[in-house]
């Protein structure tokens, strides 16, 4: 099924959840290990666990969702987790915010336009000498994705689609991986999830 990855579709998606995650992608832990706290933007931060977490290990962090449902919940999160985070309500697709960030992350976005072009239009946004962390789920030619509860196609990238995406001259590839882990959520079987897991580094 095609979906529109507009504001209804995630407004509608964000109204549903009854809960909230609040445990961080690992991928965002072990990509920013060692790394020294900056400004980071968490670019489609849905509940806003990943800015959440940023916050606690002292950056300073913009959250941005298309989704008013969405930043309600991350906001109160943030709350309940006693950090400051910064929320915008904004459309992703044709935001062009005048500020440059230290680390822009993406886990999952799925836009209203094609992934590598989302990816492309976010990387504007990080700062001579830092860094873009892109999780995406990873295109599974094995399985179509055709099982329940698997993003559409439209939503899948592998890593090399994404690395493409980067000039040598102008990007240090750092990471380009591609992983299965499972996930344990609200139902009653661990999820298998297949990962597209890219950073990549702007020159100065």
């Amino acid at each position: 099924m095609t979906h529109a990855f507009d504001k209804d579709y995630w407004e509608h998606h964000w109204d549903d959840r009854t809960s909230h995650t609040v445990a961080a992608n690992p991928y965002l832990v072990e990509e920013t290990a060692g790394s020294t706290p900056g400004t980071a933007l968490d670019a489609g931060c849905g509940a806003g666990a990943e800015a959440i977490w940023l916050a606690e290990q002292g950056w300073r962090v913009t959250g941005a969702d298309i989704s008013a449902a969405a930043l309600d919940a991350a906001a109160q999160q943030a709350q309940n987790a006693g950090v400051d985070v910064t929320w915008i309500e904004s459309d992703l697709t044709t935001w062009n915010p005048d500020e440059r960030w230290d680390l822009v992350m993406t886990h999952y976005a799925h836009p209203s336009i094609p992934q590598l072009d989302f990816y492309r239009h976010i990387s504007q946004w990080v700062a001579p000498g830092g860094s873009l962390l892109i999780v995406g789920h990873l295109l599974d030619a094995a399985h179509h994705h055709s099982h329940e509860g698997a993003p559409p196609r439209e939503a899948t990238v592998t890593a090399k689609n994404i690395t493409t995406l980067f000039d040598a001259s102008s990007w240090r590839v750092d990471t380009a991986i591609e992983r299965s882990r499972t996930v344990v959520g609200t139902g009653v079987h661990p999820k298998t999830l297949r990962d597209a897991v890219v950073r990549v580094t702007r020159a100065v």
